[in-house]
């Protein structure tokens, strides 16, 4: 058994959507460390609340382990002359390695005698390695933006107060900023602000709670399910259930305590939409509903401290929300003095982006697109699809949804619902955003399917003509998250078309604004589909990503097929002769030269497995290209499966770079057909084998 490291890093109140992805950065960090400097550990353990980050790693070795590195050098013949004196290479390679020749071994391998050197490294202390290495650590901890303090040179989320820092439950000692780490820690700001002694996680996860702070994420989220049911239930009501709503207040306090609040019932003749929006976005509240799924004038706040006066403080959170529901209900009047379409005009005077043009052009220019794409997957659609392009983005010049950002897509569907809009075109308005957040839900109408497409392929496209690319910690106009989008919307409806031509639609709308060169953005943009692809199959299918880089190598323009065909491969990888098949594939890509072929003339076979591979192509051939055009990528690789044998026979029975060109040439041309049937499937070069 190891000892435990805990780590604990104080500070003011972190951002609640920092916290989460922080934490898990902090593991995988941690576990990298530990695993490059061969350290034995346990599984770890993160939690956190808005002022302390904790990490808690299990059974770590107090030592890492030894090790033998043995390093090869030049052969022996060169490294030693015929009377064995060392040679410039021998001592060249020793100066190298800080070593002296007579330090250096003789190792026999399969090519002959060669000059080595074994290595043997004892292993260093932890605490010694980890005390070098947790300022760097804490450092690197990505925030989306961080702050110094002082005159100090540190960045973190927000100022750093204190660190705990334990291995065995004693201190590793480093400093941060002006702090240096300890084994004190610190109850609730205001309820109990005293230090606390820590010696070990699970005690001190008990003295934490005694001293107001539910530190475990997991129990915080729990008693604040329970409070808030348990609140709606007094007014017999039930929560309107909003997992993210309940994250984002988990990770906003350290002690829950809840509060039922209340509103005039005059404020439910607004859209319940509205209502939820302005409660939840804006005061962090949870909406309540009755036994009919209808909104009731009562929600409930959750507290980071037990008030000394709970009613007086709900009748406060009661006024707060009362303002902004006023203001809400003037809006919403008065935006229906203006009709949508009025309000669309006002469009051409607001600018969409500087190179981008204005809104009204960007509106122009994805009515094409979804036209476009009406007719090629539903065309009795198509009148509604440009009714509702039109209208989208109307409300985007609303009193409310500039008083109320968050509410765009909501209010121009309640805007067109009250102004006689068929449902389709309501619905289309509001689901054309789709999705609008990692996960999210996506539309569900057609309507509001091509509309979606439509504008996320015009602003990626867009962006990728005037330069405004993302890059590895901006992504300012959510390029990855539209690019996303389009990929999860086309292969949960199973729509089929091209890729590319849809990107050729949208290039020469965008000529006057563009200044890349239409190719390259045309390329920009099919690469950037390539890697979101692969990472959404990687990261959320759990497929090999060499699996994946092989069979999207082949293309992606029809994206339900791409990914037919990396689900095909990597089921294929579980068969027994998989390895094997790589393998003969591989050794078949690696000896043709790339872009030349030659017409395979069987007259001039002169083995008997070049006559029995080339006969096995040809009826493979058949099988795998009806297969691929029908999408049945599961027979095509079980037809390719049995070239295997033929192709280590052909190996094994001659020599592919005869001396003779014709015979040469004609092994070449053979290898080639091959490869560019495989070819139809994936790229076997880029899947790993043993």
């Amino acid at each position: 058994m190891g000892q435990e490291f805990y780590l604990e890093i104080g500070s003011e109140e972190i951002p609640a959507g920092y916290i989460g992805p922080a934490l898990e950065a902090m593991a995988g960090q941690m576990v990298r460390f530990l695993t490059d400097h061969r350290i034995a550990h346990g599984t770890p353990v993160t939690t956190g609340t808005p002022r302390r980050l904790c990490l808690c790693i299990p059974d770590v070795a107090e030592r890492q382990e030894a090790s033998t590195t043995e390093i090869i050098g030049p052969p022996k013949s060169v490294a030693f002359d015929e009377a064995g004196n060392p040679t410039k290479a021998a001592e060249g390679f020793a100066r190298n390695q800080g070593v002296q020749v007579s330090e250096l071994a003789i190792k026999s391998t399969p090519k002959g005698e060669y000059v080595c050197l074994v290595k043997e490294e004892a292993g260093l202390p932890t605490r010694d390695l980890l005390q070098k290495m947790l300022p760097d650590f804490v450092a690197h901890i990505p925030f989306p933006k961080s702050m110094r303090w002082g005159s100090l040179s540190v960045t973190f989320a927000r100022p750093v107060h204190w660190i705990v820092c334990l291995l065995g439950g004693q201190v590793v000692e480093f400093n941060y900023g002006d702090v240096t780490s300890g084994d004190r820690s610190f109850g609730h700001r205001f309820m109990a602000p005293e230090w606390i002694p820590v010696t070990g996680f699970q005690e001190h996860k008990k003295k934490l709670a005694d001293h107001r702070v539910i530190v475990d994420m997991g129990e915080r989220r729990d008693l604040i399910l329970q409070g808030i049911r348990e609140k709606a239930a007094e007014v017999g009501g039930t929560i309107l259930e909003d997992p993210d709503l309940l994250d984002e207040v988990t990770n906003l306090l350290e002690y829950p305590y809840p509060l039922l609040g209340s509103f005039e019932e005059k404020y439910l003749a607004l859209p319940p939409e509205l209502l939820i929006t302005v409660m939840k976005e804006h005061q962090r509240y949870f909406a309540i509903t009755d036994a009919q799924d209808r909104l009731m004038p009562h929600f409930v706040t959750v507290a980071n401290t037990v008030p000394r006066d709970p009613a007086l403080v709900a009748a406060g959170n009661a006024r707060v929300v009362r303002a902004r529901l006023e203001d809400a209900r003037f809006y919403y009047e008065e935006d229906q003095k203006v009709p949508l379409e009025d309000r669309a005009e006002e469009l051409k005077s607001v600018v969409f982006h500087a190179k981008l043009g204005t809104s009204w052009e960007k509106v122009e220019r994805f009515t094409a697109l979804a036209q476009w794409l009406c007719d090629r997957l539903c065309p009795e659609k198509r009148d509604a699809v440009t009714r509702a392009a039109f209208l989208c983005k109307a409300d985007l010049v609303s009193g409310m949804v500039g008083e109320f950002p968050e509410l765009q897509g909501i209010m121009g569907r309640a805007y067109a619902r009250l102004q006689g809009e068929p449902e389709q075109v309501a619905q289309a308005i509001y689901e054309h955003y789709l999705p609008n957040r990692a996960g999210g839900p996506l539309p569900e109408g057609m309507e509001g399917t091509i509309l979606s497409l439509a504008d996320k392929m015009d602003t990626i496209v867009g962006c990728f003509g005037v330069g405004l690319l993302p890059t590895g910690t901006a992504d300012p106009f959510a390029l990855r998250r539209q690019t996303l989008g389009i990929i999860r919307i086309v292969l949960a409806k199973n729509l089929r078309f091209s890729l590319g031509a849809f990107i050729d639609q949208a290039l020469p709308l965008l000529e006057a604004k563009m200044t890349e060169p239409q190719a390259t953005v045309k390329a920009g943009v099919l690469d950037f589909f390539r890697g979101r692809l692969h990472h959404h199959l990687v990261s959320q299918e759990g497929l090999r990503p060499d699996i994946v880089d092989a069979a999207l190598s082949v293309g992606i323009d029809d994206l339900v097929d791409a990914v037919a065909r990396v689900r095909a491969l990597a089921a294929f990888t579980q068969r027994p002769d998989f390895e094997s098949l790589a393998v003969a594939v591989k050794r078949v890509g690696n000896i043709i030269k790339e872009g030349e072929k030659a017409p395979v003339e069987p007259e001039v076979f002169q083995a008997q497995v070049e006559k029995a591979l080339h006969d096995a192509y040809e009826d493979a051939a058949q099988q795998i290209q009806a297969r691929v055009a029908s999408g049945d990528y599961d027979g095509a690789l079980a037809a390719a499966a049995a070239l295997r044998e033929p192709i280590d026979a052909f190996f094994e029975g001659v020599l592919v770079m005869d001396k003779d060109e014709t015979v040469r040439r004609n092994r070449l041309a053979l290898l080639t057909a091959i490869h560019g049937l495989f070819n139809r499937i994936a790229d076997f070069r880029k899947v790993q084998t043993a």
